[in-house]
């Protein structure tokens, strides 16, 4: 099961690097506002999840540097989203409110939606 899960990995990040969306062309200034806008939010993931892959895209999509955080390669990340947010699954955003209160949003779909409001 490892090395079938491990070469249809390798096959998405393949077709991920083939076929990415170009970020877009922003003035410096305006991405700057951007990028403090999303400073707060990280993302627990993994490189050939796919559905990790559809978030990255679309943050990729929408130019929004969003701190990624590998779950495999991070023992404390790791051990962070199972602690804080409850279990060890991504795609994962944590989210820092202005009040300092930490929050967590789960499946890709809805993570998504979250971030498009960045780049409106």
């Amino acid at each position: 099961m490892f090395i079938i899960r491990w070469v249809l990995g390798r096959i998405i990040l393949f077709f991920d690097f083939i076929f990415s969306p170009s970020k877009p062309k922003r003035a410096a200034e305006l991405q700057a506002k951007i990028d403090a806008s999303t400073d707060h939010l990280s993302l627990y993931q993994l490189p050939a999840c796919p559905f990790c892959v559809k978030v990255r895209r679309e943050m990729k999509r929408g130019g929004l540097n969003i701190a990624l955080k590998n779950i495999n390669q991070d023992q404390a990340s790791n051990d962070e989203l199972i602690a804080k947010g409850g279990k060890r699954k991504v795609p994962c955003l944590r989210i820092v409110d202005e009040n300092q209160e930490v929050s967590w949003l789960y499946e890709s779909s809805a993570i998504n939606q979250y971030i498009q409001q960045f780049v409106r």
